[in-house]
């Protein structure tokens, strides 16, 4: 049961590691977790069994939808760097998330990234998840993510995964979601059909697409779950009528969106051991899983959202001046790395775009916080923060329609800081 992953550079060359992934047959249980893992680092490392050190598992829990491990052989004698480089990451799938992410794709991408030095080597798939080097560093936390240097290389990093992963990738298959026919899905043809005209031309799976899976994926056994449902419906649709363009950076104002670039997935890398004090920060992205072709501006206005944390603490958040620091570094380094050339007003247009892609983020996880709250098992008040973030797409709607205005409302946290110079 192999995995036969498109890795090719874009030069046309075949990619000779990734072109075929390794599958075992192994289930990972986390009631059983260290025997569990261990039996999975051993088909990869099977010297792991015999040699000398012992093997130390440690468990990250910063994500809320998957378990993350890292498998560390102590061999005698290794130095820490030693010891990283040999280490394994296993990632074991949260329970359903199937309904929210399509694994293959998920598998294919980290394979697409990987090829292009911009994912740590995938090592194997098995039957609920993948094993993958281990990038040494620090995980950011959103206290870090306002830290200038830190901001300014998830700019250029950003910039560099956006002007280098191919949106041609991604098979253009107009009538699929997600990789299945409308059918296939069991998505209702009314459903889909302001996002497949003029959407049909994107290729799919995109950030609609995926956005329009989750939504046909919500409960409806109420009356109040079937309203919500239809409201949310319509945002959609609207909210694609209203933001889609081709004039962003990419190919038809798409680019290959990382999607979930929360401080969890930002790792800060060590310096090396002859750099300069005023050598640049570097950052390296992880955790693949909701990568799709999207517009840049939400991809960035998603990255921005993130530096307020699970906690939604709005007044982290970025203000225009650093937005726009932000967007300047992001396109230096995007023209760098691309071949394709950027309009000289792209500046401005990003600045403005990001704006109007702001209360994005905010709809995007509010519905998938609302699937979590009725699959996951996981110790996390999904169903509080799916309202906290659609309470923001909310209100920025209330604020761009003047709706807030006429009834005298006040200006929500979020938005005043948003607008704050």
């Amino acid at each position: 049961m192999g995995e036969h992953l498109d890795a090719r550079p874009a030069n046309g060359h075949e990619h000779s590691a990734s072109s075929q992934l390794r599958y075992l047959d192994l289930t990972f249980d986390s009631k059983d977790l260290d025997q569990s893992a261990l039996s999975l680092a051993y088909r990869i490392q099977p010297k792991w069994r015999e040699g000398p050190g012992k093997i130390e598992i440690t468990k990250f829990t910063e994500g809320i939808t998957n378990t993350l491990l890292k498998l560390t052989k102590h061999v005698p004698g290794y130095s820490q760097s030693q010891l990283d480089q040999d280490s394994i990451l296993l990632r074991a799938y949260g329970n359903n998330t199937e309904i929210l992410i399509d694994r293959d794709r998920e598998a294919s991408t980290h394979a697409l990234c990987a090829d292009r030095k911009l994912a740590p080597p995938l090592l194997a798939r098995f039957r609920n998840g993948l094993l993958y080097r281990y990038i040494p560093g620090q995980v950011c936390t959103p206290q870090d993510l306002i830290r200038e240097p830190i901001w300014r290389a998830v700019a250029g990093r950003l910039g560099r995964w956006h002007a280098q992963l191919p949106v041609s990738k991604v098979k253009n298959a107009p009538h699929d979601i997600n990789g299945q026919s409308q059918k296939e899905n069991g998505i209702p043809t009314e459903h889909t059909q302001a996002l497949c005209n003029p959407a049909s031309q994107l290729p799919a799976p995109n950030i609609w697409s995926v956005m329009q899976k989750w939504i046909h994926a919500l409960p409806h056994d109420s009356p109040k779950h079937k309203a919500r449902k239809e409201l949310l419906q319509h945002e959609l649709d609207r909210s694609f009528n209203d933001l889609q363009n081709d004039q962003g950076p990419g190919s038809s104002g798409l680019v290959f969106g990382h999607c979930d670039l929360l401080s969890a997935n930002v790792i800060m890398l060590p310096k090396a051991p002859n750099s300069d004090a005023g050598d640049k920060l570097e950052v390296f992205f992880i955790d693949y899983e909701y990568a799709v072709p999207c517009p840049a501006a939400f991809d960035i206005a998603n990255h921005f959202a993130e530096w307020g944390g699970y906690d939604c603490d709005y007044n982290m958040l970025p203000t225009k001046s650093v937005r726009r620091q932000f967007l300047q570094d992001y396109l230096d380094s995007f023209k760098a790395h691309s071949d394709n050339p950027v309009s000289e007003n792209m500046l401005e247009f990003l600045c403005a775009e990001v704006d109007r892609y702001r209360g994005m983020p905010g709809f995007y996880w509010g519905v998938w916080a609302l699937i979590q709250a009725t699959i996951s098992q996981i110790d996390f008040d999904y169903a509080s923060y799916a309202e906290v973030r659609l309470g923001e797409y909310f209100a920025w709607r209330a604020e761009e329609s003047g709706g807030r205005t006429e009834k005298n409302g006040e200006m929500p946290l979020r938005e005043k800081r948003w607008q704050e110079p």
